[in-house]
């Protein structure tokens, strides 16, 4: 414990890069709690080191909070309306292609139940398929495949 208060500013940075690293690369950047705790770490971390503020604990504290509501005040706004940006553009993945054979009747826009590696997928279409139509995926969503018939 000494080493950490007789090293405060170095201690301070260290705490705080790594609640930043864990913020982004572990959470995902999903809760914005341990990104302004982290950035009051490191700007009282930074402060220390100019030697402006005697680096005691009393002044860690009131410096981190003070930081950290500064910033949340500043930086709320522009961070939700990033995380609340949604993406629209189609799913490509590895499932676009895959082919089955149906193993029941598919009528025009509606949908039935299909097992694949341990999920029940939707299958729809925008024709009518009979069972045992080789199909193969066009479109993929949350649970939802869209195939067409494969012309032999």
């Amino acid at each position: 414990m000494e080493l950490l208060t007789q090293n405060m500013a170095q201690s301070l940075l260290v705490a705080g890069l790594l609640v930043l690293v864990v913020e982004v690369f572990v959470l995902g950047f999903s809760t914005f709690f341990l990104f302004f705790l982290g950035l009051g770490l490191v700007g009282t971390g930074l402060i220390f080191f100019t030697g402006l503020v005697a680096d005691t604990g009393t002044n860690a504290i009131i410096i981190v909070a003070i930081i950290s509501s500064v910033s949340t005040a500043v930086l709320w706004q522009p961070l939700k309306k990033m995380q609340n940006k949604v993406d629209h553009k189609p799913v490509k993945g590895d499932m676009i292609g895959y082919r089955f054979e149906l193993q029941q009747a598919l009528a025009e826009k509606t949908s039935i139940d299909h097992q694949y590696s341990g999920i029940n997928w939707k299958v729809s279409s925008d024709q009518a398929l009979a069972a045992g139509d080789e199909v193969e995926v066009t479109e993929i969503g949350v649970g939802k495949m869209k195939v067409k018939r494969v012309d032999a």
